[in-house]
């Protein structure tokens, strides 16, 4: 290869990290709290290529916390276990023998298996459940249906958030990744929260610069179904308006962003996990891809 030549496939390369330097002083430091779901968890191109990025992220100097759900590796080990799988409002009904089968997916498969793929980078990434060292706490969650309290079972409303461990863990250098189930605040038994919930309040306690939530759709839509415009930016207030009309699958998500931006967060993206690497274009290039929610004070338009 040529001298000129070289200089010539060098220098886009160039570019693209000089686009990533102001996103990379902007963000330093500072605690970025991902969830984890949808195709990106199933395929593994997109496995691989979200592992790629999150030890990304924690090489630049961010601090990255991964939150996951399970829900096409919980219903398949129920279907194993002759376990029927239900749905009401949108939560899966968790049985106690149910409940079993979601620790152990989440927390023996589905965590273990990000981990990982983190640690084929180095020594970076730690499990846990919201169990351990009290991080999340639920109660009985009595979703509403028809106005009538409905039990579904095994399925937490967080409580409360201890980030102690987390925060011991970003502070060694490491890269927690956290299951979704809560310990409960007063039966003894264990809980699952939904991961999007989770994610957001995570986030929250933790002060977090942003929520990134991994979805299978490019974003918040306009005008479903009539156009796939997606709605680049929001404010709280324009998202509490659009909740009602939400696809119930993008509720929880959109909540989280909503209590995320309400408590401190400085923005909250739901983004496209289907394109690989979709995480570093959204954190570090200046046109980002997806949805980023931004509080009502923001208007002006500087928390791009």
């Amino acid at each position: 290869m040529s001298n000129v030549t070289r200089k010539h496939t060098a220098l886009p390369k160039a570019q693209i990290l000089i686009e990533a330097l102001p996103w990379l002083t902007r963000h330093r430091g500072k605690t970025v709290v991902v969830k984890f779901g949808g195709n990106a968890m199933i395929d593994d191109g997109l496995k691989a290529a979200f592992a790629q990025d999150i030890v990304f992220l924690h090489h630049a100097g961010l601090k990255p916390v991964v939150v996951h759900g399970g829900g096409p590796q919980i219903s398949a080990a129920l279907d194993r276990h002759g376990i029927v799988s239900e749905f009401k409002a949108g939560l899966r009904v968790t049985t106690e023998d149910a409940m079993d089968v979601v620790r152990m997916v989440l927390a023996g498969q589905v965590q273990r298996e990000l981990v990982g793929l983190l640690n084929e980078h180095g020594p970076l990434a730690v499990g846990l459940t919201g169990e351990d060292a009290h991080t999340i706490t639920a109660t009985k969650h009595l979703p509403t249906i028809d106005g009538q309290s409905v039990d579904i079972g095994r399925v937490g409303e967080i409580t409360a958030i201890d980030t102690g461990t987390i925060e011991a863990l970003l502070a060694d250098g490491r890269i927690p990744v956290v299951s979704s189930i809560a310990r409960s605040q007063d039966d003894g038994h264990v809980y699952n929260v939904n991961a999007d919930t989770a994610a957001a309040a995570l986030a929250a306690a933790l002060g977090a610069e942003t929520l990134m939530v991994l979805t299978d759709v490019e974003g918040l839509y306009e005008d479903w179904p009539n156009s796939d415009e997606v709605i680049s930016r929001l404010t709280a207030s324009q998202l509490e308006k659009l909740l009602p009309e939400l696809a119930s699958g993008m509720v929880p998500k959109m909540e989280g962003c909503l209590h995320a931006v309400r408590n401190g967060v400085t923005t909250a993206r739901v983004i496209d996990g289907r394109v690989q690497h979709s995480i570093l274009l959204e954190i570090f290039t200046d046109e980002g891809i997806g949805t980023m929610v931004v509080p009502d004070d923001e208007e002006a338009g500087d928390a791009a």
